[in-house]
């Protein structure tokens, strides 16, 4: 059996998205997609437990938060090696643990397929930027590439607020401040609070999990900052219906105005399996024209996919021309368009009129 440092080598050097260590299971890697165990022997409680504990050695952390409450999220560098980023869990009573693989480096955004026109969003100075998508899809690394660009083109004081910290940003042209939740600050609601006090040009927010963060993120972008969140929603509409759902009912008025007026744009992704057995991202974008605006304003969220559908000459795309150019590149395969298409009734049609 492999010592942990020895897993979390492999782990990096295959270019593995995760490892897992789940009593019952084999110790195991995310790979283009798929789980590839690493050793055939499963991992048993005992083995389980001394693995975790190596992790909270690695990270030099204490598990008192772990032992306490049976989750716990962090984050840790091996020099050489990568950043990990870690969630350990309890599960039938034994220790498990999903360590994410974060390189040192921030990667590069046209190796990684995201659009220019996504990467153009860097230019802003003020406002909301949205990235959304299921966990895994790539919308923490998409958000790192978009600071990076900042950090590399111009001059301001770059706030990020995560749990954990996952890229390391060095301060190129702008001041980068990397805040984590728990660590650095006792939680985000303070600590975007306090953020505005640190005279940010840029925030950068994890997930807007909650009522209170969602409205605090808001009042930031409408003071005079650039904003970029997350959210774990499929699609521009379910990222507006998302947000104004948290709110009770009385107050979605409020907040469909307020929404309207300081979202910028919102970028839904997600991973698809190329033709070579790796993987290739798919967007949709969705700009906040004058059109889209008064359609969340007025509670038309149903009109937004037509519109975006046909603003492309605006710079907009929905999730199934993504997937669709993809298939026209030769990259993902017809089936895999259809797997993952919005809707693969029409998605179908295009396909059969191409071939």
């Amino acid at each position: 059996m492999a010592a942990l440092m020895e897993y979390l080598a492999q782990a990096a050097r295959q270019g593995a998205s995760d490892l897992f260590i789940v009593p019952g299971a084999p110790v195991s890697i995310k790979l283009d997609g798929q789980l590839v165990p690493l050793e055939e022997e499963k991992v048993v409680p005992a083995r389980g437990e001394e693995l975790i504990e190596e992790i909270y050695n690695a990270a030099q952390r204490d598990s008192e938060n772990f032992t306490r409450t049976g989750d716990d999220d962090f984050s840790f560098s091996v020099a050489g090696l990568a950043r990990f980023r870690v969630n350990t869990y309890r599960q039938r009573g034994s220790c498990a643990a999903v360590v994410r693989v974060v390189a040192f480096n921030i990667p590069d955004w046209q190796q990684l397929g995201i659009p220019p026109a996504v990467m153009e969003l860097a230019e802003l100075k003020s406002g909301m930027v949205l990235f959304t998508g299921t966990a895994g899809s790539g919308k923490s690394t998409t958000q790192a590439c978009i600071v990076d660009r900042i950090n590399s083109s111009r001059a301001c004081h770059i706030i990020t607020l995560e749990d954990p910290i996952e890229y390391l940003h060095r301060n190129k042209k702008s001041i980068v401040s990397q805040r984590e939740i728990a660590v650095d600050t006792q939680d985000c609601i303070s600590a975007l609070r306090s953020c505005l006090r640190q005279a940010p040009d840029v925030i950068q927010l994890g997930e807007m999990r909650d009522q209170e963060t969602i409205r605090t993120a808001m009042t930031a972008a409408e003071t005079g900052h650039l904003l970029l969140g997350t959210l774990h929603t499929r699609g521009a509409v379910n990222t507006i219906d998302r947000i104004i759902d948290v709110f009770p009912s009385d107050q979605q008025a409020q907040i469909r105005t307020q929404l309207s007026a300081v979202l910028c744009t919102v970028v839904s992704q997600q991973l698809l399996p190329d033709v070579n057995g790796g993987m290739v991202p798919a967007f949709e974008i969705m700009h906040m024209t004058g059109a889209v605006r008064s359609m969340i304003r007025d509670c038309k969220n149903h009109q937004i996919p037509a519109a975006v559908a046909a603003g492309g000459s605006e710079g907009m795309v929905t999730m199934d021309q993504s997937i669709f150019r993809l298939f026209t590149e030769g990259r993902i395969t017809a089936e895999t368009a259809l797997d993952y298409a919005e809707n693969p009734e029409q998605m179908q049609r295009r396909i059969s009129g191409a071939e």
